[in-house]
This record gives C-alpha cells, sequence and structure tokens, in this order.
C-alpha cells in the first residue's frame, strides 16, 4: 500500500471502478428491501455550487448507508431544465436556451461524478427533453377530461413597451426589468388545475407524514388556509349601469359584522368598474392600482389607499347603508374581490378608517376586564363579547358566530362556508423555454386537448431569442395545425415548471419507458421515496404540488400510493465570511474569501483581514449566505483540485449537522484533510507490518479489551446517527475518537495486531458512504478482494461493551475524595465498604457520623456525613 495518502489517483481508480462495474444501477427486485433516496434535482445553471455539494453530498452518504444495511437502493438524478434563467442566458450569450443548457448539463454532470456521487446514471432525465414532457402533456390532457382543467381570465403582469407578460422575478419594484417601464396588472386568458379539489386531502394528509419536519407541515397547513366563515349577500342601495345589484364577501369573524362601517372592494371587481364609468377620479385609482405590487409582504406593506365609489352597500341584518370604496388592498384574486370592513376590530381596516375619516365603532369588548380596548389607539382583534350589537349582545364568539349564521341563513342572505386560502394552480407561462401546453383551438373558438398520438407537442430548439417576445408565440407558422382536417391552431403558452419538478420523483422509477407515463410495477415498487433532501425554501410550493399531483397519478391508477416523500430533510444553507473594501465613492466592493489572508486569537475569533496580493486591509462583514452579490461563493471545483471529493465530502458531513447552517471554514478543511491523511497512515503502517491474526477475545489483556471496546461503541453510536438520527457530525466524532484511541494504543503483539485490525477494519466500513474514494483502496488494501461499496455495515458485538472493571468517583459532602477500580459486578453494599475505606475519603469522615452513604451503579458513591 501506497504509505502517503494523494486523492486525485485514488479517487480517478475508485470512480472508473464504479464505471467499469455500473455499482449504482438496480432494478427492481422484490426478494430485497428497497430503498429511494432522492435529492432536489438541480438547474443546470452552469456550475455546481457548495448548497449542491452539501444537498447531493447527504443523499450519497445516506444512499451508501442503506446499501450496506442490504437494501436494494435506488439514487437517481437529472435536471430541472426548463425555466426563464436559460431564456435570460441565451439572450445574453447571443444564442438558444436549449444548448446553453445541454452544456451546462455535461459540465455539471462531470462535477457530480467528480465528487463520486453513486447515482444510477441509467435513470437520468431532463425535463426538457420531448420523451419527459410528453407524458406531462398527455397527463394534461387526462385532468382536462376529467374536469380538472379549465381556462379562465387572470391578472399577469404586463409590460407595455416590451408588449410581453413578465413573471414575478422579473419584476423590480414595479417596474420592467429589462427596460424599467412600469409593469401594469393585465387580464389574460390562463389555465388553471383544480388543487382546490384535493384541499382537504392534503390538509388531513400533513398527518400522515409522521417523518417530515413539524415547521414544513405548519407551512403547508398555513398556505392551504382552511377557516371555517360565512358568506353573506349585500345588496346595492344604488345601482348603476352596468353594475351587479348584489355581491358577496366572506368572513371569519361574523361576530363583529355590526361594527360594519363601510365595503372595501379590489379596483377590478365589477362595482368598481361599473362606478368608474361617471367618476374620473375612480378610473385613474383603478389605472393606477394595475401598477401596484400583488405579494402578500407588498400588500402588508404598502401604503393604504382608495377611493369612494360613490355607491352604498345594505347591510344584510341591520338594513343601514354604508359607503363601497375601491381599495388597493383587496385582490379581485382573493375570494370575492370584496370584504366587510370593520375597523374596530380589524387593523388593517383600521388604518384605511382613519386615513379617510371613516367610522370606527366598537362591538367587541374584552372578556377579561383588565384587557384594555382602546379604539382611539389601534383595533381590538380578539375574540370577546359582543357589545352594541343589538339582540347579539352579551354573546360570546362561538355563541354570536352560530346565531349571527343562523339569522342570515334564515332571511336567505348568508351560508355557513369552509374556505381556503389555497387558489388553483395557475399552469400558463407566456415564456418559450417550458413544455407547450397541449391544447388545440378550432376555428370557432372551440378548445380541445391534443390526442396522444399528436404528442408530444413539440418545443422548436433552434431558436433565436429577441429579449422580448416567446419565440412559438412571434412565429404563426409554429402554431398552425389541424383537427379532423379543418384548420385550427396550438396553445402558445408553456407550462409553469413546477409542473415538471411535481412528478420527476415518479418518472426515475421507468424513466425509459417510451410507450407510457409510468410503469405501474415500478412505480409502486419504488415509491414512496423514502428520504427525500432539499432546502427549506422548497418547503410550501414544489413539496405542496408534488404531494397534489402523486394524488392525481393515485387517482388515475399510475401509483397505489398516497404521498410521494415518506421522509423529508431540510437542509441548512452554506454561509461563508463576507469582505469588502469602500472604494472613492464609498461604495462596498465585495471581495471573495479566496483573495484574502485571516489572522486569528486563540479563541478563534478574526482578528485582522488582508488582501493576498496587496496586504491592503480589506472589512469583516460577517457571515452570510453564499452569493453572487457579495462574492463569497466557495468554487467546488477549486476545492475539489486542492483537499480531492473526500475532504469536502467530510468537511460538509462533519461542520454541522444537516438541518443547520452551515459556516464554511477553510482551515477546518483542512483539518478534515489532515484527518484522511492520518487514517491513511495508520492503514499503511498496520499493512506493512504484516498479516494480523482474527481477535480471540479469550486472549486478551485489559488494553486490548479497552480498545475494542471502543470499536464496539463507535460501531453502536454510529449506526443510530446514520439511520435514526442522521446526525452524521456526531458520528464522524464518534469515528474520530476512535482513531485518537487507535493512535494512542501501542502493542504490536499478535492480539494487539488484532484488534487494531478490527478497529481499522470498522473504521474503513464506517467511513466508505462519507469518503467513498480512499476507502475503496483501503479496503483493498486490508486485503479483502470484494469491494467496500458491496460490503455490509459492520455489526456492534453487544459482549465487547462489557466492562471487567468500572471507575467510579467517590464523594463526601457532595466533593469528589477518591477514585474506585471495582469489578463490573459487585454488589452494592461491598462497593460501600470499599469507599469507606479509602484513605482519602476516612480522613474527611473521621470524627463525624455517616448519616447516608448512596451508591449509583456503575457511576459515583456519595457520603453524607456530619
Amino acid at each position: 500500500m501506497e504509505e502517503h495518502y494523494h486523492p486525485h489517483q485514488i479517487e480517478t481508480e475508485a470512480q472508473s471502478f464504479w464505471e467499469d462495474n455500473n455499482s449504482f444501477a438496480v432494478t427492481e427486485d422484490e426478494g430485497k428491501e428497497k430503498y429511494y433516496c432522492l435529492s432536489m434535482f438541480p438547474y443546470p445553471s452552469g456550475r455546481l455550487h457548495m448548497g449542491h455539494v452539501r444537498n447531493y453530498t447527504i443523499g450519497d452518504v445516506i444512499s451508501r448507508y442503506q446499501r450496506m444495511q442490504g437494501k436494494n437502493v435506488m439514487q437517481p438524478m437529472g435536471w430541472d431544465a426548463f425555466g426563464l434563467p436559460a431564456e435570460n442566458a441565451a439572450i445574453k450569450n447571443k444564442t438558444a436556451p436549449a444548448p446553453w443548457t445541454y452544456e451546462n448539463i455535461e459540465y455539471m454532470k462531470g462535477q457530480l461524478k467528480r465528487l463520486g456521487f453513486g447515482y444510477d446514471w441509467d435513470r437520468e432525465l431532463a425535463t426538457c427533453k420531448p420523451d419527459y414532457y410528453k407524458w406531462e402533456q398527455w397527463f394534461f390532457t387526462k385532468l382536462y377530461e376529467k374536469g380538472l382543467v379549465y381556462k379562465k381570465m387572470s391578472n399577469v403582469n404586463w409590460c407595455p413597451n416590451d408588449a410581453t407578460v413578465l413573471a414575478n422575478e422579473q419584476v423590480e419594484d414595479g417596474r420592467c426589468w429589462r427596460c424599467d417601464t412600469l409593469v401594469e396588472r393585465k387580464e389574460l386568458p390562463q389555465w388553471f388545475i383544480k388543487i382546490t379539489d384535493y384541499a382537504d386531502e392534503l390538509l388531513a394528509d400533513l398527518d400522515k407524514l409522521e417523518e417530515w419536519p413539524e415547521q414544513v407541515k405548519a407551512m403547508q397547513r398555513n398556505w392551504i388556509g382552511r377557516s371555517e366563515g360565512v358568506q353573506m349577500t349585500f345588496k346595492v342601495a344604488n345601482p348603476v349601469a352596468d353594475a351587479p345589484e348584489a355581491f358577496q364577501i366572506y368572513t371569519t369573524r361574523p361576530d363583529t359584522v355590526m361594527g360594519i362601517t363601510y365595503v372595501a372592494v379590489a379596483a377590478e371587481h365589477p362595482l368598481a368598474k361599473a362606478a368608474a364609468a361617471n367618476n374620473e377620479k375612480l378610473a385613474a385609482f383603478i389605472e393606477e392600482c394595475k401598477s401596484n405590487g400583488v405579494t402578500e409582504a407588498e400588500m402588508a406593506t404598502m401604503e393604504k389607499m382608495g377611493v369612494d365609489t360613490g355607491l352604498r352597500a345594505i347591510h344584510p341584518i341591520t338594513g343601514r347603508e354604508v359607503p363601497v370604496w375601491a381599495a388597493n388592498f383587496v385582490l379581485m384574486d382573493y375570494g370575492t374581490g370584496a370584504v366587510m370592513s370593520v375597523p374596530g376590530h380589524d387593523q388593517r381596516d383600521y388604518e384605511f378608517a382613519q386615513r379617510f375619516g371613516l367610522p370606527i365603532e366598537q362591538v367587541i369588548e374584552p372578556l377579561n376586564a383588565d384587557e384594555e380596548c382602546d379604539l382611539s389607539k389601534a383595533a381590538f382583534t380578539e375574540k370577546g363579547k359582543l357589545v352594541n350589537s343589538g339582540e347579539f349582545d352579551g354573546m360570546t364568539f362561538e355563541a354570536a358566530f352560530n346565531a349571527i349564521c343562523d339569522k342570515l341563513i334564515a332571511e336567505g342572505k348568508g351560508e355557513k362556508q369552509v374556505n381556503y386560502r389555497l387558489r388553483d394552480w395557475g399552469v400558463s407561462r407566456q415564456r418559450y423555454w417550458g413544455a407547450p401546453i397541449p391544447m388545440k383551438y378550432l376555428e370557432d373558438g372551440t378548445e380541445i386537448p391534443v390526442p396522444l398520438e399528436e404528442l408530444p407537442v413539440l418545443l422548436p430548439e433552434d431558436v433565436e431569442m429577441d429579449g422580448v417576445q416567446s419565440p412559438i408565440k412571434a412565429d404563426p407558422e409554429w402554431a398552425k395545425t389541424s383537427h379532423n382536417g379543418a384548420a385550427a391552431t396550438l396553445e402558445t403558452d408553456t407550462f409553469d415548471t413546477f409542473m415538471e419538478s411535481s412528478w420527476y420523483y415518479a418518472r426515475y422509477c421507468s424513466p425509459q419507458s417510451d410507450d407510457r407515463m409510468l410503469d405501474p410495477a415500478a412505480a409502486n415498487y419504488w415509491l414512496p421515496v423514502d428520504q427525500y433532501i432539499g432546502g427549506i425554501e422548497h418547503a410550501v410550493m414544489h413539496l405542496l404540488y408534488s404531494r397534489f399531483f402523486h394524488k392525481l397519478l393515485r387517482d388515475a391508477g399510475l401509483v397505489n400510493s398516497d404521498e410521494p416523500f415518506k421522509r423529508l430533510l431540510c437542509q441548512g444553507m452554506v454561509l461563508a465570511d463576507t469582505f469588502y473594501k469602500l472604494d472613492a465613492k464609498g461604495v462596498k466592493q465585495w471581495i471573495a474569501p479566496t483573495d484574502v489572508d485571516m489572522e486569528f486569537d486563540d479563541k478563534g475569533r478574526l482578528t485582522k483581514a488582508t488582501l493576498k496580493e496587496t496586504g491592503e486591509a480589506v472589512e469583516h462583514a460577517g457571515m452570510s449566505k453564499m452569493s453572487k452579490s457579495k462574492n463569497n461563493g466557495i468554487d467546488p471545483q477549486a476545492m475539489i483540485d486542492q483537499y480531492g471529493a473526500d475532504t469536502i465530502r467530510l468537511y460538509t458531513m462533519f461542520a454541522a449537522p444537516p438541518e443547520q447552517t452551515l459556516e464554511w471554514s477553510e482551515s477546518a478543511v483542512e483539518g478534515a484533510h489532515r484527518f484522511l491523511r492520518r487514517f491513511w497512515k495508520q492503514v499503511a503502517d498496520h499493512v506493512a507490518g504484516g498479516e494480523a491474526p482474527a481477535v480471540d477475545v479469550n486472549a486478551l489483556t485489559k488494553e486490548q479489551k479497552d480498545l475494542r471496546r471502543k470499536t464496539h461503541e463507535t460501531i453502536k453510536k454510529v449506526s443510530d446517527d446514520c439511520a435514526r438520527r442522521l446526525t452524521f457530525n456526531t458520528a464522524i466524532a464518534a469515528i474520530m475518537e476512535l482513531n485518537n484511541a487507535l493512535a494512542k494504543f501501542k502493542d504490536s503483539s499478535d492480539q494487539g495486531r488484532a484488534v487494531v485490525r478490527e478497529a481499522l477494519e470498522a473504521t474503513t466500513l464506517m467511513l466508505a458512504p462519507i469518503a467513498p474514494h480512499a476507502m475503496h483502496t483501503i479496503w483493498q488494501s486490508l486485503g479483502h478482494t470484494e469491494a467496500v461499496v458491496g460490503a455490509s455495515w459492520p455489526v456492534f458485538d453487544e459482549s465487547a461493551l462489557k466492562k471487567d472493571a468500572i471507575t467510579m468517583v467517590v464523594q463526601v459532602n457532595g466533593k469528589v475524595r477518591a477514585k474506585l477500580e471495582v469489578p463490573a459486578g459487585m454488589s452494592k453494599d461491598d462497593i460501600e465498604k470499599l469507599a469507606l475505606e479509602q484513605e482519602n475519603v476516612t480522613k474527611f469522615t473521621d470524627g463525624k457520623t455517616v448519616r447516608k452513604v448512596i451508591v449509583v451503579p456503575g457511576k459515583l458513591v456519595n457520603i453524607v456525613a456530619n
């Protein structure tokens, strides 16, 4: 065995072995327990970043560990290849999205292989390939036939200068990212899938996901947002032409209904539009609202604005008239586009009422007399007891809820309703680089799904990007088709890329299937995914859509499980130091950490930072998520070139628990590298000493038993850390402790070498999932003919954990006075007698009365004397 550790040579040889032997290819095997481990697939941006490395290292370690448990492990990889960034890059680089994407895939695939990830590359897929999106298109047509797909007018971001639709991420401060024109809200026909039909099941089935983080489940519950309330009807006292004579609102607080002082409607509401015909101020306000932000964060922080429509609504219970205001905090896409406003008991309504001098009335008082309700300061939003509410006075929330509902129902003015915050999934995008929506239109406007024999509707890849219009929208020839000999046109919208990422996990089960979406036998063997790994930023949209899609697949008879992912791990972000210097204008110029020399004090605190090239001092701005904007990203390729893939993998798993943030430290990377070098040298030295005999447990000295016990204690702990707890950092720490014990063990006798060999082999097997390249060579050097990739996980020997003697602390009145070495099976009485006989114990008990002796088996003896 080579004495020194040469990672690049070792890693090249191991990777060649895996590739030549197709080590990670799997098929269904009913005779073995399956294990499907999946990390969220990447967007092929061009280069891996450290977030990718961390995610995929975690998944690979889990996969390799489960393989060593004898399971049939599938770990696939693919590419989330459609999307807006490819269009932007193509425009910038004067190319088309397709070649840019395929080049990036090849480069990133090489990086993944360089890191030694054990993927079944036979299952590789790219969502931009027709053999993938064909079946997505087909499934959409099936959903359409089942009535789960529909088209309706919906608001989009519209740039009037470029005459194009913008994604939310293309709107910066309310303006077009490309030309800086003020963005408008415009209604366009959009395709939707009825996710709301599954809202109850999506909510209820969260309780089945026992191995998901509670935080993620809470986020999904909040997003689905089930609420019980009342939908009530308001009549319009003075309707105008083209205005409805009545409208609905929904509320979860009918107990406050007697405090309504105005009604607020969205700028796009039919009432507001009709009233604007003879109201220039209102018309101007409606036009202004078209450029407002519509995210929840924007709505919460924007200044509350509105205009009185001049219309009056009739309160459904009191009959009094209240003004109808158009307000910028009400959206047409949420609920009914109208809200009852009770400023005394809703802070948003309160702020609006204060701004426009509208009445604020109290109809709820606190249940606790000590609680304050001062409407001159703020709205009182807690549930309480009704006041100033006529026949409902004195009722608490639940009683008032039921009584007011009953009254509205009896008078035909309302009904109880269960509502959801969740809205149907809008899947239309007006961009080019996506899967075409498989619908066609006849000359009379009739819409029909594209039949299977005409799928896929191919997206042309040889296109020119002008930076404004989608090439398939700009080319009328592309959309021309026919139906039964008659002229027809294809839909030119493409799918939201969440469509592709919502079912890729299932396609991995049978990626080569060219005659159906999924092979049910394969899908039902592998699904659900046993372990899914990805960032918390995907906790709501991606995971919710995937859960929905899985239920659609189930109801179509393609899978027989209810949920796609059994266990979920959300890995933390990777942070790095940030440094800057100020330019002549006082603007921060961010400097890469790799260009900075750092000095630390004896407590590890940064004391000095200077530029490597010039020695110029730079400012340290703390740690933050690796990003281009702060120039603090660490190139994984450079780290692999310098230290080797195993070092990066080991550091990544050791630096922090997987769900917590990881603070990048090159000195810690160097520490991981030193550990691998040391272990390599330990093995090389042992191998150089020749063969070692088998361990004879009956012939071991105390020191040999101690090392063997340490070995098996480590196996037991690491097994639990890797299987149940997923705390790989503590597993590695335990392995390092064993390594330290090995370094201190100096015994070259036959049985000394035997227990060393047992410890080295156990360490090799426990490190094999984490540093697989080095362990591949080490395992062979230890004399094994089979590859470590096919080896079994070590099993701890319970008998080795037993101690012949135990060290116990002896305390007198709570202070340590002696230590005892006692036989493991010694009785409490004998331990007590031995403790009282110790010289340093009698020194502190002479002349005193021993009141009590407490023996804690295996730990301590506490003597109470006075």
